[in-house]
């Protein structure tokens, strides 16, 4: 070969880069062929009646692409990111219109709010007559369940009790649900105005959703759950994860996982603003972490405060474990301002041993959550979007 035959490095770096290229546009004609199976799947998992998410199928694929990447000296974490990211594309395509509820008619109270109105659409999809009901056309309240196979209150925390309270009477058949994030007084006022199959539910999600698939909804027991089976496994077919507990357990739980959690960011917020801290710079100096933290914060106060408000004031019993939350806070400041660093490391300990094989699990879920903010930070900084 002569000498001038040999590419120089610059001419070389651009056939590489070609060759790249070339292989991108390969894997695209891959995925759009994947994505044209997956939709076909989709019409087949329609047609048999099975649920759009199936844990333990997913579990096994991206189980067996990890030791296939393994082999082949990839890395078996860059795999599953990516697999994970196609098949929640993949849900987005197969959830087409599931009709399966055409026998069904079903009334949901309050569907011209946000909520509300996704349950409309995904009843409507599969199939439903479905009425929305509010405030505005109450006089049709009657006529509208009078013969309804399902009513799901769905409306402001502070209303639903005297929203269910005002309902006409419901068919002896009728199932009487609703989608309040508090569950022992409305499960216990639906019982009280229904003599008919009840249950109590939470989607543990906003409306702004693409897909259920994935989506937590917390069921809490009523009456004659064997009639309202159908309602449960439409939400399966749609994807959802369906968690039963009791209203009571429910409502204990969500002391610290909405609650508590809403307060903190609230005051977390408040004190930025207060503080008048520069929100820019603080993006601009934090590691991924942070920068998830301060989103989390952010978006808060982007939502209806009304809602949050609700939430908090529905649960006065949790104000107690709030006070304990802020003697706790004090108790560790107070150890800090003092030099403490034993009692500090001390408790570190202490709480190290209560999360137990937890820790080491969260530190590795967080691990891919973090490297995806910090690929979308960077893509925003290039773009400046």
């Amino acid at each position: 070969m002569s000498e001038s035959s040999v590419p120089s490095p610059e001419e070389r770096l651009q056939q590489l880069r070609n060759a790249i290229d070339e292989t991108d546009s390969a894997l695209l004609n891959l995925l759009h062929q994947r994505k044209q199976l997956a939709a076909e799947v989709g019409v087949v998992k329609r047609s048999l009646g099975q649920p759009l998410y199936v844990p333990e199928r997913e579990a096994k694929l991206l189980s067996a692409r990890r030791e296939d990447a393994q082999a082949k000296g990839l890395s078996p974490d860059l795999i599953e990111d990516v697999l994970r990211r196609i098949i929640r594309e993949s849900y987005q395509q197969q959830q087409a219109a599931d009709v399966h509820l055409e026998h069904k008619k079903i009334v949901v109270v309050g569907g011209e709010g946000a909520l509300g109105g996704l349950f409309v659409e995904r009843f409507r999809e599969a199939g439903a007559a479905v009425h929305s009901l509010d405030k505005d056309d109450w006089a049709l309240a009657e006529d509208y369940c009078n013969e309804a196979d399902l009513v799901l209150i769905s409306v402001p925390i502070a209303a639903t009790e005297a929203v269910i309270a005002k309902l006409p009477r419901l068919p002896e058949h009728c199932i009487l649900a609703d989608v309040t994030s508090v569950k022992q007084q409305p499960v216990a006022a639906m019982l009280q105005q229904h003599r008919g199959p009840v249950v109590g539910l939470h989607p543990m999600f906003g409306p702004q959703l693409a897909t259920l698939a994935k989506q937590l909804i917390v069921v809490t027991e009523g009456r004659h759950s064997e009639a309202y089976q159908w309602l449960l496994e439409t939400l399966a077919r749609w994807g959802t994860q369906l968690y039963h507990t009791t209203a009571s357990q429910h409502d204990e739980a969500m002391g610290f996982i909405q609650v508590m959690r809403h307060l903190s960011t609230f005051v977390y917020g408040t004190h930025l603003a207060e503080e008048q801290a520069d929100l820019q710079q603080l993006l601009d100096l934090s590691s991924p972490i942070y920068r998830l933290e301060l989103m989390m914060v952010g978006r808060l106060f982007a939502q209806d405060p009304d809602l949050y408000a609700d939430i908090i004031l529905a649960h006065p019993e949790n104000f107690a474990m709030l006070r304990r939350y802020l003697a706790t806070f004090d108790e560790v400041l107070t150890a800090i301002e003092a030099g403490d660093k034993t009692k500090f490391v001390s408790k570190f300990r202490e709480v190290s041993d209560y999360f137990g094989e937890f820790s080491q699990k969260f530190l590795e879920d967080s691990q891919r959550l973090l490297a995806s903010a910090g690929d979308a930070h960077q893509l925003s900084q290039v773009t400046g979007s």
